[in-house]
Protein backbone atom coordinates (compact mmCIF):
# COMPACT_ATOMS: atom_id res chain seq x y z
CA UNK A 1 0.00 0.00 0.00
CA UNK A 2 3.05 2.32 0.52
CA UNK A 3 3.79 2.51 -3.15
CA UNK A 4 0.01 2.81 -3.90
CA UNK A 5 0.11 5.94 -5.09
CA UNK A 6 3.79 5.85 -7.20
CA UNK A 7 2.25 3.13 -8.96
CA UNK A 8 -1.14 4.59 -9.93
CA UNK A 9 0.51 7.84 -10.63
CA UNK A 10 3.18 5.82 -13.17
CA UNK A 11 0.36 3.83 -14.42
CA UNK A 12 -1.47 7.01 -15.18
CA UNK A 13 1.51 8.15 -16.89
CA UNK A 14 2.33 5.59 -19.03
CA UNK A 15 -1.21 5.61 -20.30
CA UNK A 16 -1.36 8.95 -21.46
CA UNK A 17 2.15 8.33 -22.78
CA UNK A 18 1.30 5.55 -25.11
CA UNK A 19 -2.17 7.52 -26.22
CA UNK A 20 -0.06 10.13 -27.30
CA UNK A 21 2.62 8.13 -29.01
CA UNK A 22 0.02 6.13 -30.61
CA UNK A 23 -1.89 9.98 -31.64
CA UNK A 24 1.71 11.47 -32.70
CA UNK A 25 2.58 8.19 -34.78
CA UNK A 26 -0.38 8.01 -36.79
CA UNK A 27 -1.17 11.74 -37.23
CA UNK A 28 1.86 13.90 -37.51
CA UNK A 29 2.37 14.57 -41.44
CA UNK A 30 5.25 13.48 -42.80
CA UNK A 31 8.29 15.55 -44.12
CA UNK A 32 8.12 16.78 -47.25
CA UNK A 33 8.85 15.05 -50.26
CA UNK A 34 9.42 16.47 -53.62
CA UNK A 35 7.17 14.53 -56.33
CA UNK A 36 6.85 15.24 -59.90
CA UNK A 37 3.89 14.53 -62.14
CA UNK A 38 4.04 11.72 -63.97
CA UNK A 39 4.30 12.09 -67.30
CA UNK A 40 2.11 9.02 -67.91
CA UNK A 41 -0.60 10.88 -66.37
CA UNK A 42 -2.89 11.98 -68.99
CA UNK A 43 -4.73 15.58 -68.13
CA UNK A 44 -8.59 16.74 -68.05
CA UNK A 45 -8.27 18.14 -71.82
CA UNK A 46 -7.13 14.48 -73.05
CA UNK A 47 -9.65 11.64 -73.82
CA UNK A 48 -10.71 9.53 -70.41
CA UNK A 49 -8.59 6.59 -70.16
CA UNK A 50 -10.17 3.56 -68.22
CA UNK A 51 -9.54 4.76 -64.77
CA UNK A 52 -10.76 8.58 -64.93
CA UNK A 53 -8.88 9.71 -61.38
CA UNK A 54 -5.83 9.02 -63.28
CA UNK A 55 -7.25 11.85 -65.67
CA UNK A 56 -7.01 14.30 -63.16
CA UNK A 57 -4.62 16.84 -63.43
CA UNK A 58 -2.01 16.75 -60.94
CA UNK A 59 -0.24 20.66 -61.41
CA UNK A 60 -0.32 21.86 -58.38
CA UNK A 61 0.55 25.45 -58.99
CA UNK A 62 -2.56 27.93 -58.43
CA UNK A 63 -2.99 30.08 -61.19
CA UNK A 64 -3.90 33.52 -60.28
CA UNK A 65 -7.02 34.93 -61.69
CA UNK A 66 -9.49 37.38 -60.57
CA UNK A 67 -12.14 37.19 -57.32
CA UNK A 68 -15.25 36.85 -56.93
CA UNK A 69 -16.27 37.91 -53.47
CA UNK A 70 -19.85 36.05 -51.91
CA UNK A 71 -20.87 37.02 -48.70
CA UNK A 72 -23.66 35.26 -46.89
CA UNK A 73 -25.01 35.06 -43.24
CA UNK A 74 -22.62 32.54 -41.87
CA UNK A 75 -19.48 32.37 -44.58
CA UNK A 76 -17.57 35.16 -46.44
CA UNK A 77 -15.91 33.30 -50.06
CA UNK A 78 -13.28 34.30 -52.58
CA UNK A 79 -14.01 31.96 -55.95
CA UNK A 80 -11.03 32.66 -58.25
CA UNK A 81 -12.18 32.63 -62.05
CA UNK A 82 -9.13 29.87 -62.35
CA UNK A 83 -11.30 26.99 -62.79
CA UNK A 84 -13.95 28.72 -60.17
CA UNK A 85 -11.81 27.59 -57.38
CA UNK A 86 -12.93 27.99 -53.86
CA UNK A 87 -9.67 29.92 -52.58
CA UNK A 88 -10.62 31.49 -49.69
CA UNK A 89 -13.46 31.49 -46.75
CA UNK A 90 -14.04 32.56 -43.72
CA UNK A 91 -16.43 31.40 -41.01
CA UNK A 92 -18.65 34.22 -38.87
CA UNK A 93 -19.65 32.37 -35.97
CA UNK A 94 -15.62 31.18 -35.53
CA UNK A 95 -13.03 33.49 -34.61
CA UNK A 96 -9.19 33.41 -35.32
CA UNK A 97 -7.15 31.58 -32.45
CA UNK A 98 -4.99 34.82 -32.43
CA UNK A 99 -7.27 37.49 -33.02
CA UNK A 100 -10.80 37.15 -31.68
CA UNK A 101 -11.89 40.19 -33.64
CA UNK A 102 -10.94 38.16 -36.80
CA UNK A 103 -13.01 35.66 -38.76
CA UNK A 104 -12.04 31.80 -38.80
CA UNK A 105 -10.23 31.58 -41.90
CA UNK A 106 -10.83 28.11 -43.63
CA UNK A 107 -10.06 28.02 -47.18
CA UNK A 108 -6.57 30.26 -47.40
CA UNK A 109 -4.36 30.29 -50.47
CA UNK A 110 -0.84 32.11 -49.97
CA UNK A 111 1.17 33.18 -47.21
CA UNK A 112 3.09 29.44 -47.68
CA UNK A 113 -0.23 27.96 -46.56
CA UNK A 114 -2.97 26.03 -49.36
CA UNK A 115 -6.48 24.61 -48.71
CA UNK A 116 -8.56 25.10 -51.59
CA UNK A 117 -12.37 23.40 -53.14
CA UNK A 118 -11.32 22.81 -57.14
CA UNK A 119 -13.17 20.81 -59.48
CA UNK A 120 -13.51 20.57 -63.45
CA UNK A 121 -14.63 18.31 -65.86
CA UNK A 122 -12.92 15.03 -67.87
CA UNK A 123 -12.93 15.36 -71.89
CA UNK A 124 -11.42 16.83 -74.58
CA UNK A 125 -11.95 20.28 -74.44
CA UNK A 126 -14.16 20.43 -71.32
CA UNK A 127 -13.20 23.31 -68.43
CA UNK A 128 -10.97 22.03 -65.81
CA UNK A 129 -9.79 23.70 -62.94
CA UNK A 130 -7.14 25.56 -64.67
CA UNK A 131 -9.55 26.83 -67.30
CA UNK A 132 -10.49 30.87 -66.62
CA UNK A 133 -14.29 31.55 -66.01
CA UNK A 134 -16.55 34.83 -66.60
CA UNK A 135 -19.32 36.04 -64.45
CA UNK A 136 -21.96 38.67 -64.60
CA UNK A 137 -20.48 40.51 -61.21
CA UNK A 138 -17.65 40.37 -59.15
CA UNK A 139 -19.77 40.98 -55.89
CA UNK A 140 -22.64 38.53 -54.76
CA UNK A 141 -23.93 38.55 -51.02
CA UNK A 142 -27.11 36.58 -49.75
CA UNK A 143 -29.55 39.82 -48.76
CA UNK A 144 -31.91 39.39 -45.67
CA UNK A 145 -35.02 37.76 -46.51
CA UNK A 146 -33.22 36.08 -49.25
CA UNK A 147 -33.04 32.02 -48.85
CA UNK A 148 -30.73 31.07 -51.62
CA UNK A 149 -28.12 32.51 -53.87
CA UNK A 150 -26.56 31.02 -57.15
CA UNK A 151 -22.93 32.26 -58.14
CA UNK A 152 -22.87 31.41 -62.47
CA UNK A 153 -19.64 31.01 -63.88
CA UNK A 154 -19.33 30.89 -67.82
CA UNK A 155 -16.87 28.46 -69.14
CA UNK A 156 -15.00 29.72 -72.62
CA UNK A 157 -16.66 29.32 -75.81
CA UNK A 158 -16.40 26.35 -78.01
CA UNK A 159 -18.09 25.01 -81.13
CA UNK A 160 -18.97 22.05 -79.41
CA UNK A 161 -20.21 22.71 -75.74
CA UNK A 162 -21.62 25.33 -73.65
CA UNK A 163 -20.66 25.00 -70.28
CA UNK A 164 -21.49 26.74 -66.62
CA UNK A 165 -20.25 26.03 -63.38
CA UNK A 166 -22.89 27.52 -60.27
CA UNK A 167 -22.29 27.52 -57.24
CA UNK A 168 -25.57 27.69 -54.60
CA UNK A 169 -25.41 28.78 -51.19
CA UNK A 170 -28.57 28.68 -48.71
CA UNK A 171 -29.05 31.14 -45.54
CA UNK A 172 -27.95 29.64 -42.49
CA UNK A 173 -25.83 26.84 -44.27
CA UNK A 174 -22.74 25.32 -44.53
CA UNK A 175 -23.09 23.42 -47.63
CA UNK A 176 -22.77 24.54 -51.36
CA UNK A 177 -23.84 22.90 -54.41
CA UNK A 178 -21.43 22.71 -56.83
CA UNK A 179 -23.23 22.23 -60.29
CA UNK A 180 -22.43 22.00 -63.54
CA UNK A 181 -24.37 22.52 -66.83
CA UNK A 182 -23.02 21.08 -70.02
CA UNK A 183 -25.12 21.17 -73.13
CA UNK A 184 -24.00 19.55 -76.08
CA UNK A 185 -23.74 21.70 -79.37
CA UNK A 186 -22.07 19.21 -81.41
CA UNK A 187 -22.96 17.06 -83.82
CA UNK A 188 -22.44 13.61 -81.59
CA UNK A 189 -22.52 12.39 -78.07
CA UNK A 190 -20.04 13.12 -75.83
CA UNK A 191 -20.05 10.87 -72.14
CA UNK A 192 -18.02 13.19 -69.86
CA UNK A 193 -17.06 12.63 -66.18
CA UNK A 194 -16.52 15.37 -63.45
CA UNK A 195 -14.22 15.76 -60.43
CA UNK A 196 -14.39 17.48 -57.06
CA UNK A 197 -10.97 17.62 -55.37
CA UNK A 198 -10.08 19.32 -51.74
CA UNK A 199 -6.11 20.45 -51.94
CA UNK A 200 -4.42 20.57 -48.94
CA UNK A 201 -0.61 21.43 -47.44
CA UNK A 202 0.03 19.10 -44.73
CA UNK A 203 0.75 21.41 -41.71
CA UNK A 204 -1.33 20.63 -39.18
CA UNK A 205 -3.84 23.94 -37.76
CA UNK A 206 -3.00 26.77 -35.59
CA UNK A 207 -3.73 25.49 -31.76
CA UNK A 208 -2.44 22.07 -32.45
CA UNK A 209 0.40 21.15 -29.34
CA UNK A 210 2.38 18.88 -28.31
CA UNK A 211 0.15 18.46 -25.53
CA UNK A 212 -3.45 19.01 -27.68
CA UNK A 213 -2.59 17.22 -31.10
CA UNK A 214 -5.02 16.23 -33.02
CA UNK A 215 -5.57 14.44 -36.61
CA UNK A 216 -5.01 15.92 -39.93
CA UNK A 217 -5.58 14.53 -42.68
CA UNK A 218 -8.61 13.00 -45.23
CA UNK A 219 -11.58 10.31 -44.29
CA UNK A 220 -13.16 8.37 -46.26
CA UNK A 221 -16.75 6.51 -45.70
CA UNK A 222 -18.84 3.87 -47.37
CA UNK A 223 -20.79 1.54 -46.30
CA UNK A 224 -18.49 -1.34 -47.18
CA UNK A 225 -15.45 -0.04 -45.33
CA UNK A 226 -17.16 2.09 -42.85
CA UNK A 227 -14.76 5.11 -41.63
CA UNK A 228 -11.24 5.36 -43.33
CA UNK A 229 -8.52 7.61 -42.04
CA UNK A 230 -5.53 8.18 -44.77
CA UNK A 231 -3.09 10.30 -43.26
CA UNK A 232 -0.29 12.60 -45.45
CA UNK A 233 2.31 9.86 -45.06
CA UNK A 234 -0.02 6.96 -45.85
CA UNK A 235 -1.56 9.34 -48.99
CA UNK A 236 2.72 10.35 -49.82
CA UNK A 237 3.82 5.78 -49.80
CA UNK A 238 0.88 4.99 -51.65
CA UNK A 239 -0.47 2.83 -49.25
CA UNK A 240 -4.52 3.96 -48.58
CA UNK A 241 -6.52 1.30 -47.69
CA UNK A 242 -10.04 2.87 -48.61
CA UNK A 243 -12.26 1.39 -51.66
CA UNK A 244 -11.43 3.21 -55.23
CA UNK A 245 -15.22 2.60 -56.62
CA UNK A 246 -18.48 2.64 -55.00
CA UNK A 247 -22.21 3.85 -55.12
CA UNK A 248 -21.97 5.42 -52.11
CA UNK A 249 -20.04 7.56 -49.07
CA UNK A 250 -18.43 10.57 -49.17
CA UNK A 251 -14.42 12.00 -48.79
CA UNK A 252 -13.34 14.62 -46.50
CA UNK A 253 -10.59 16.95 -45.89
CA UNK A 254 -10.07 16.88 -41.82
CA UNK A 255 -8.80 18.68 -39.31
CA UNK A 256 -8.70 20.14 -35.53
CA UNK A 257 -12.70 21.19 -34.96
CA UNK A 258 -13.59 21.72 -38.99
CA UNK A 259 -14.15 19.41 -41.52
CA UNK A 260 -14.58 19.97 -45.38
CA UNK A 261 -16.39 16.82 -47.49
CA UNK A 262 -17.79 16.30 -50.78
CA UNK A 263 -20.92 14.42 -50.36
CA UNK A 264 -22.83 13.41 -53.91
CA UNK A 265 -25.95 11.65 -53.90
CA UNK A 266 -26.49 8.25 -52.77
CA UNK A 267 -26.55 5.06 -55.39
CA UNK A 268 -24.42 7.26 -57.94
CA UNK A 269 -21.55 5.62 -59.10
CA UNK A 270 -17.73 7.42 -58.19
CA UNK A 271 -14.41 7.13 -57.85
CA UNK A 272 -12.63 8.04 -54.65
CA UNK A 273 -8.79 9.22 -55.33
CA UNK A 274 -5.91 10.59 -52.97
CA UNK A 275 -2.73 12.03 -54.15
CA UNK A 276 0.54 13.42 -53.46
CA UNK A 277 1.05 16.24 -56.27
CA UNK A 278 4.10 18.64 -55.25
CA UNK A 279 5.96 19.25 -51.64
CA UNK A 280 3.86 18.76 -48.80
CA UNK A 281 0.38 19.30 -51.04
CA UNK A 282 -2.15 16.69 -51.18
CA UNK A 283 -5.36 16.12 -53.10
CA UNK A 284 -8.60 14.04 -52.34
CA UNK A 285 -11.70 13.96 -54.72
CA UNK A 286 -14.33 12.42 -56.06
CA UNK A 287 -14.61 10.96 -60.00
CA UNK A 288 -18.30 10.70 -61.08
CA UNK A 289 -20.19 10.09 -64.87
CA UNK A 290 -22.16 12.93 -66.05
CA UNK A 291 -23.68 10.56 -68.31
CA UNK A 292 -24.19 10.61 -72.36
CA UNK A 293 -25.45 13.85 -73.70
CA UNK A 294 -26.71 13.91 -76.95
CA UNK A 295 -26.34 16.34 -79.33
CA UNK A 296 -28.22 19.01 -78.89
CA UNK A 297 -28.97 18.07 -75.14
CA UNK A 298 -28.07 19.17 -71.89
CA UNK A 299 -26.51 16.86 -68.65
CA UNK A 300 -26.17 17.75 -65.31
CA UNK A 301 -23.94 17.29 -62.38
CA UNK A 302 -24.42 18.76 -58.74
CA UNK A 303 -22.08 17.37 -55.47
CA UNK A 304 -22.46 19.26 -52.49
CA UNK A 305 -19.38 20.54 -50.28
CA UNK A 306 -19.62 21.05 -46.83
CA UNK A 307 -16.98 23.09 -45.90
CA UNK A 308 -17.55 23.86 -41.82
CA UNK A 309 -17.46 23.13 -38.32
CA UNK A 310 -17.85 19.29 -36.36
CA UNK A 311 -20.97 19.99 -35.19
CA UNK A 312 -22.31 15.89 -34.36
CA UNK A 313 -25.72 16.39 -34.78
CA UNK A 314 -25.15 18.77 -37.81
CA UNK A 315 -23.38 16.39 -39.53
CA UNK A 316 -25.38 13.52 -38.57
CA UNK A 317 -28.20 14.53 -40.46
CA UNK A 318 -26.33 15.04 -44.17
CA UNK A 319 -24.52 11.85 -44.45
CA UNK A 320 -24.25 8.68 -43.22
CA UNK A 321 -21.26 8.51 -40.79
CA UNK A 322 -20.10 12.07 -41.62
CA UNK A 323 -20.78 12.74 -37.93
CA UNK A 324 -17.68 10.28 -37.27
CA UNK A 325 -15.14 12.48 -38.32
CA UNK A 326 -15.63 13.59 -34.88
CA UNK A 327 -12.98 10.81 -34.07
CA UNK A 328 -13.02 9.95 -30.09
CA UNK A 329 -10.79 7.07 -31.20
CA UNK A 330 -10.86 3.52 -28.75
CA UNK A 331 -12.42 5.25 -26.22
CA UNK A 332 -15.49 6.19 -28.40
CA UNK A 333 -17.99 3.64 -26.76
CA UNK A 334 -17.43 6.10 -23.48
CA UNK A 335 -16.71 9.62 -24.96
CA UNK A 336 -19.84 9.86 -26.79
CA UNK A 337 -22.41 9.29 -23.81
CA UNK A 338 -20.15 11.81 -22.03
CA UNK A 339 -20.30 13.90 -24.77
CA UNK A 340 -24.26 13.61 -24.74
CA UNK A 341 -24.66 14.10 -21.15
CA UNK A 342 -22.34 17.46 -20.98
CA UNK A 343 -25.00 18.42 -24.19
CA UNK A 344 -27.94 17.92 -21.83
CA UNK A 345 -26.37 20.16 -19.45
CA UNK A 346 -25.44 22.86 -21.78
CA UNK A 347 -29.01 22.49 -22.91
CA UNK A 348 -29.94 23.19 -19.77
CA UNK A 349 -27.15 25.85 -18.21
CA UNK A 350 -26.31 27.29 -21.51
CA UNK A 351 -22.61 27.63 -20.32
CA UNK A 352 -19.98 24.86 -21.18
CA UNK A 353 -18.05 25.66 -18.18
CA UNK A 354 -20.89 24.92 -15.64
CA UNK A 355 -22.04 22.02 -17.82
CA UNK A 356 -18.28 20.60 -17.34
CA UNK A 357 -18.73 21.15 -13.23
CA UNK A 358 -22.38 19.25 -13.51
CA UNK A 359 -20.74 16.44 -15.53
CA UNK A 360 -17.76 15.73 -12.91
CA UNK A 361 -20.08 15.65 -10.33
CA UNK A 362 -21.84 13.12 -12.07
CA UNK A 363 -19.09 11.30 -12.68
CA UNK A 364 -18.00 11.74 -9.37
CA UNK A 365 -21.54 9.93 -8.40
CA UNK A 366 -21.35 7.37 -9.75
CA UNK A 367 -17.60 6.32 -8.79
CA UNK A 368 -18.61 7.21 -5.79
CA UNK A 369 -18.76 3.22 -4.23
CA UNK A 370 -15.35 2.94 -5.82
CA UNK A 371 -13.61 5.82 -4.35
CA UNK A 372 -14.98 5.49 -1.06
CA UNK A 373 -13.39 1.75 -1.29
CA UNK A 374 -10.27 3.56 -2.22
CA UNK A 375 -9.98 6.22 0.45
CA UNK A 376 -11.60 3.47 3.05
CA UNK A 377 -8.10 1.78 2.12
CA UNK A 378 -5.78 4.88 2.31
CA UNK A 379 -7.48 5.94 5.81
CA UNK A 380 -6.68 2.11 7.36
CA UNK A 381 -3.29 2.30 5.83
CA UNK A 382 -2.37 5.89 7.31
CA UNK A 383 -3.62 4.70 10.85
CA UNK A 384 -0.66 1.81 10.46
CA UNK A 385 1.67 4.16 10.08
CA UNK A 386 2.70 3.78 13.38
CA UNK A 387 2.90 0.24 13.51
CA UNK A 388 4.60 0.34 10.18
CA UNK A 389 7.55 2.84 11.29
CA UNK A 390 8.05 0.96 14.61
CA UNK A 391 8.87 -2.51 12.20
CA UNK A 392 11.03 -0.32 9.97
CA UNK A 393 13.16 0.43 13.15
CA UNK A 394 13.00 -3.05 14.48
CA UNK A 395 14.19 -4.49 11.13
CA UNK A 396 16.38 -2.12 9.68
CA UNK A 397 18.38 -2.82 6.65
CA UNK A 398 17.09 -6.53 6.82
CA UNK A 399 14.24 -6.00 3.71
CA UNK A 400 13.68 -9.27 3.78
CA UNK A 401 12.35 -9.78 7.01
CA UNK A 402 10.44 -5.96 7.06
CA UNK A 403 8.41 -7.12 4.09
CA UNK A 404 7.66 -10.56 6.12
CA UNK A 405 6.73 -8.42 8.93
CA UNK A 406 4.51 -6.10 6.96
CA UNK A 407 2.39 -8.53 5.12
CA UNK A 408 1.76 -10.34 8.79
CA UNK A 409 0.76 -7.24 10.11
CA UNK A 410 -1.87 -6.26 7.16
CA UNK A 411 -3.29 -9.80 7.31
CA UNK A 412 -3.61 -9.07 11.27
CA UNK A 413 -5.64 -5.71 10.58
CA UNK A 414 -7.14 -7.13 7.37
CA UNK A 415 -5.82 -4.69 5.60
CA UNK A 416 -4.98 -4.60 1.45
CA UNK A 417 -2.22 -2.70 0.77
CA UNK A 418 -3.58 -2.74 -2.98
CA UNK A 419 -7.20 -1.98 -2.04
CA UNK A 420 -7.47 1.05 -3.60
CA UNK A 421 -5.66 0.26 -7.01
CA UNK A 422 -8.70 -0.92 -8.78
CA UNK A 423 -10.78 2.27 -7.94
CA UNK A 424 -8.38 4.76 -9.41
CA UNK A 425 -7.22 2.27 -12.22
CA UNK A 426 -10.91 1.93 -13.72
CA UNK A 427 -11.07 5.69 -13.83
CA UNK A 428 -8.35 6.64 -16.03
CA UNK A 429 -10.17 5.56 -18.93
CA UNK A 430 -13.01 7.91 -17.88
CA UNK A 431 -10.25 10.71 -17.98
CA UNK A 432 -8.82 9.66 -21.44
CA UNK A 433 -12.43 9.82 -22.81
CA UNK A 434 -13.27 12.93 -21.56
CA UNK A 435 -9.49 14.64 -22.37
CA UNK A 436 -10.64 13.59 -25.89
CA UNK A 437 -14.11 15.09 -25.81
CA UNK A 438 -13.17 18.27 -24.68
CA UNK A 439 -9.96 18.53 -26.65
CA UNK A 440 -12.03 17.49 -29.87
CA UNK A 441 -15.52 19.37 -29.64
CA UNK A 442 -15.99 22.13 -31.76
CA UNK A 443 -19.32 23.20 -29.25
CA UNK A 444 -16.23 24.44 -26.87
CA UNK A 445 -14.38 26.33 -28.97
CA UNK A 446 -14.38 29.97 -27.88
CA UNK A 447 -16.91 29.07 -24.93
CA UNK A 448 -16.24 31.27 -22.28
CA UNK A 449 -17.11 29.92 -18.95
CA UNK A 450 -16.41 33.32 -16.68
CA UNK A 451 -13.78 36.11 -15.71
CA UNK A 452 -10.69 35.09 -17.62
CA UNK A 453 -11.61 32.28 -19.05
CA UNK A 454 -12.84 33.15 -22.20
CA UNK A 455 -12.55 29.72 -24.52
CA UNK A 456 -12.97 26.66 -22.49
CA UNK A 457 -10.97 25.00 -25.54
CA UNK A 458 -7.56 26.79 -25.04
CA UNK A 459 -5.52 26.72 -21.77
CA UNK A 460 -5.51 29.26 -19.16
CA UNK A 461 -3.76 32.02 -20.19
CA UNK A 462 -2.93 33.32 -16.93
CA UNK A 463 -2.32 29.72 -15.46
CA UNK A 464 -4.46 30.09 -12.81
CA UNK A 465 -6.68 26.72 -12.96
CA UNK A 466 -3.33 24.30 -13.24
CA UNK A 467 -2.22 26.34 -9.97
CA UNK A 468 -5.09 25.95 -7.89
CA UNK A 469 -5.16 22.20 -9.04
CA UNK A 470 -1.59 21.34 -8.03
CA UNK A 471 -2.65 22.67 -4.75
CA UNK A 472 -5.39 20.50 -4.17
CA UNK A 473 -3.01 17.80 -5.70
CA UNK A 474 -0.90 18.87 -3.23
CA UNK A 475 -3.31 18.38 -0.47
CA UNK A 476 -4.37 15.09 -1.52
CA UNK A 477 -0.78 13.91 -0.94
CA UNK A 478 -0.71 15.37 2.55
CA UNK A 479 -3.87 13.53 3.24
CA UNK A 480 -2.76 10.01 2.06
CA UNK A 481 -0.38 8.40 4.19
CA UNK A 482 3.33 8.72 3.90
CA UNK A 483 5.78 6.28 2.19
CA UNK A 484 8.55 5.01 4.27
CA UNK A 485 11.31 5.27 1.72
CA UNK A 486 12.39 8.32 1.43
CA UNK A 487 12.79 8.22 -2.24
CA UNK A 488 8.90 7.68 -2.49
CA UNK A 489 8.32 10.40 -0.42
CA UNK A 490 10.49 13.19 -2.11
CA UNK A 491 8.94 11.61 -5.71
CA UNK A 492 5.16 12.22 -4.05
CA UNK A 493 5.43 16.14 -2.82
CA UNK A 494 7.16 16.53 -6.54
CA UNK A 495 4.51 15.18 -8.43
CA UNK A 496 1.79 17.76 -7.67
CA UNK A 497 3.81 20.73 -8.77
CA UNK A 498 5.24 18.65 -12.17
CA UNK A 499 1.28 17.95 -12.53
CA UNK A 500 0.59 21.56 -12.53
CA UNK A 501 3.75 22.37 -14.98
CA UNK A 502 2.09 19.43 -17.16
CA UNK A 503 -1.57 20.58 -17.29
CA UNK A 504 -0.52 24.54 -18.03
CA UNK A 505 -0.28 23.21 -21.53
CA UNK A 506 -3.92 21.47 -21.42
CA UNK A 507 -7.36 23.24 -22.40
CA UNK A 508 -8.86 25.44 -19.69
CA UNK A 509 -12.37 22.71 -19.52
CA UNK A 510 -10.29 19.33 -18.93
CA UNK A 511 -8.16 21.49 -16.18
CA UNK A 512 -12.09 22.36 -14.37
CA UNK A 513 -12.78 18.73 -14.83
CA UNK A 514 -9.91 17.68 -12.71
CA UNK A 515 -9.96 20.87 -10.71
CA UNK A 516 -13.51 20.19 -9.79
CA UNK A 517 -12.88 16.56 -9.36
CA UNK A 518 -10.07 16.82 -7.09
CA UNK A 519 -12.40 19.20 -4.18
CA UNK A 520 -14.81 16.27 -4.38
CA UNK A 521 -12.41 13.73 -3.89
CA UNK A 522 -11.16 16.04 -1.07
CA UNK A 523 -14.50 16.24 0.46
CA UNK A 524 -15.13 12.62 0.41
CA UNK A 525 -11.56 11.28 1.90
CA UNK A 526 -11.82 13.82 4.71
CA UNK A 527 -15.05 12.33 5.48
CA UNK A 528 -13.95 9.11 5.17
CA UNK A 529 -10.82 9.25 7.01
CA UNK A 530 -12.66 11.04 9.64
CA UNK A 531 -15.00 8.50 9.72
CA UNK A 532 -12.46 5.67 9.95
CA UNK A 533 -10.26 7.36 12.28
CA UNK A 534 -13.38 7.51 14.88
CA UNK A 535 -13.80 3.82 14.09
CA UNK A 536 -10.15 3.13 14.74
CA UNK A 537 -10.38 4.81 17.87
CA UNK A 538 -13.14 3.23 19.35
CA UNK A 539 -11.95 -0.06 18.53
CA UNK A 540 -8.38 0.99 20.11
CA UNK A 541 -10.48 2.06 23.25
CA UNK A 542 -12.22 -1.57 23.18
CA UNK A 543 -8.78 -2.80 23.40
Amino acid sequence: MDNKRLIVFLIFSLSVLLLWQKWETEHTPPQPQQVKPSASVPSPDQKLTEKPASSVDTGSELLKGSTIHVKTDVMDVGISTVGGDLRSLDLFKYHDSKDPEKPYSFFHSGGGRTYVAQSGLIGEGLPTHRTVFTSSSSEYELKPGQDMLQVRLEGPENAGFRVEKIYTFRKGSYVVDVSYDIRNLGTSAIQPYAYFQLLRDGEAPEGDTRFAKTYTGVGVYTEKSKFVKENFGEIAKGKTDYPKNDDNGWIAMIQHYFVSAWIPEEHAKREYYTKQIGTDLYSAGIVMPVGSIAPGKEGKISVPLYVGPQEQNLLAGLAPGLDLVVDYGWLTVIAKPLFWVLSMFYKWVQNWGVAIVLLTVCIKLIFFPLSAASYKSMAKMRALNPKLQVLKEQYGEDKQRMNQAMMELYKTEKVNPLGGCLPILVQIPVFIALYTVLLTTVELRNAPFMLWIKDLSIPDPYYVLPLIMGVTMLLQTKMNPAPPDPIQAKVMQIMPVAMSIFFFFFPAGLVLYWLVNNILSISQQWYITRTIGKETAALNAKR
